[in-house]
This record gives C-alpha cells, structure tokens and sequence, in this order.
C-alpha cells in the first residue's frame, strides 16, 4: 500500500505549480544545456556536462517524488468545530509565557519560519486532541515546556 501524503490544498497547489515549472520550464533548459556541453567534445573532461546531468538527475527525482505524493495526497479539511486541535487545525498556544501561533499540516508542508509544524512532530504530536485551555508538558531539545492551549481555530 503506497504512503499516504497529508496535504492542505494550498499545499497541493503548490505542488502542482512546482511540477508544472519543472516539467514546463527546468527540464527543457537543463537538456538544452546538456546538449550544449556536449556538443563541445570529450565528455570525460566537461565539468558544464557533469553538472547539466547531475541537475537532470535531481529535476527528474524531484518529478518523480512530486508526482507520487500528488497521486498519493490526502487533503486536509480545516477543522471547523474547534473542539480540539486536529491535522488542519491552527492553534494558539501560550509557552514560557509567550503567545504562538501553530498550523498543523502534514510533513511534507510544514515550515516553522511559517508556523506550520509537522503533525508528525514532537510539539505537533503533543497538540493533536488537545482542548482550549488544556495545559500539558511536552519534553522538546530545549528541555520540558509547559504548554497551554488558547484558542483553536
């Protein structure tokens, strides 16, 4: 059974964006420029050769890994009872003191600098199915924090 992927579907947006540009756009250029290295002789000794192919090789891995994870995507509905913080759900929780605000997605969208955290995460884990005001520790690198839930949107 092939690994499900979970996705927003601004996630799977972008996603799509990102193959159509690399299929429309990356691929074409790079094969142009492996054309063109090679037409400038021994192959052995052309780094802009060695280089055009090794990019090939990451555009055409990184089709491939898009492509699957769209065919395999699971699209995350946004909670909208707010009863407890669940995948999709954004929630606002005070830590040390401090107001933050986290979105939960799945890994493959998630971006801290952006809020997003993983579901599979160790703060991430932590929320899922917790209440508005719910307080509970969770042991992260930075040592045991105590984190209070308060409000879920």
């Amino acid at each position: 059974m092939a690994k499900k992927y979970l996705l927003t579907a601004e996630g799977l947006q972008k996603l799509n964006e990102e193959l159509k540009e690399l299929i429309s756009k990356k691929r074409p250029d790079v094969i142009e420029r492996i054309r063109e290295a090679a037409a400038h002789g021994d192959l052995s000794e052309n780094a802009d050769y060695a280089q055009a192919r090794e990019e090939q090789s990451f555009i055409e891995g990184r089709i491939q890994e898009i492509e699957d994870i769209i065919k395999n995507a699971e699209i995350i509905t946004t909670n909208n009872h707010h009863g407890s913080v669940t995948i999709g759900s954004t929630a606002v929780i005070k830590v040390n003191g401090q107001e933050r605000k986290y979105n939960i997605v799945g890994s493959n969208e998630a971006n801290p600098k952006e809020g997003k955290i993983s579901n599979e995460s160790v703060v991430g884990r932590a929320l899922l199915g917790h209440k508005i005001g719910d307080k509970f520790n969770v042991a992260t690198p930075a040592g045991e924090m105590e984190y209070e839930i308060i409000a879920i949107e």
